[in-house]
């Protein structure tokens, strides 16, 4: 089955380098590029991915997954590092590699094993299809490709940019990533 992951397009947050996890923002930038044709479409309940998955794919039905969606940020959502520079506990996730939780925010732990679920009951559901595009979140596209993908790497090594997403196969155990987009 070839799935694609796209990472929805920019909102003001995303320009401002503000974490913007639970925040239901709106999309700021238009995905221009093109993008590869697919059976099915699944997305966050988010704004900002559903928007984007219906410009990409205008003709299209998006299937809402709400386990799709990021990461709640807790106490950081809405700020950027240039806020948060002084915070203790910033500078503690920060010294973590990112791999502590976030002060009254989701567990990382959890966050990672809500994605993968998701990414399993979705492949299962639609078994039957050659093609199932992604367009969700970076760090729901980051908790899917650490889990599933060979060869390994760390969560991190999977970061994209907005618009931008990975071309992949999956054979319902691994995924190899193809290119990226």
């Amino acid at each position: 089955m070839r799935i694609i992951f796209i990472r929805h397009s920019q909102t003001i947050g995303n320009m401002e380098k503000r974490y913007i996890g639970v925040t239901d923002e709106e999309l700021y930038v238009i995905p221009e590029r093109k993008y590869p044709e697919c059976e099915i479409i699944v997305s966050s309940p988010l704004k900002r991915c559903i928007q984007t998955a219906n410009i990409i794919y205008p003709a299209k039905r998006v299937d809402i997954f709400n386990d799709l969606r990021e990461i709640d940020f807790g106490d950081f959502e809405g700020k950027n590092y240039k806020e948060l520079e002084n915070n203790s506990d910033y500078q503690q996730w920060i010294n973590s590699n990112g791999t502590i939780s976030f002060p009254n925010g989701e567990d990382y732990r959890t966050f990672k094993d809500r994605c993968c679920k998701v990414f399993e009951i979705i492949t299962e559901k639609y078994k039957k299809s050659d093609s199932i595009a992604f367009v969700v979140h970076g760090g729901t596209i980051m908790s899917i490709l650490e889990r599933f993908a060979t060869p390994k790497m760390n969560f991190y090594d999977y970061q994209i940019k907005n618009n931008s997403g990975y071309i992949t196969n999956y054979d319902g155990k691994n995924i190899l990533i193809r290119e990226k987009i």
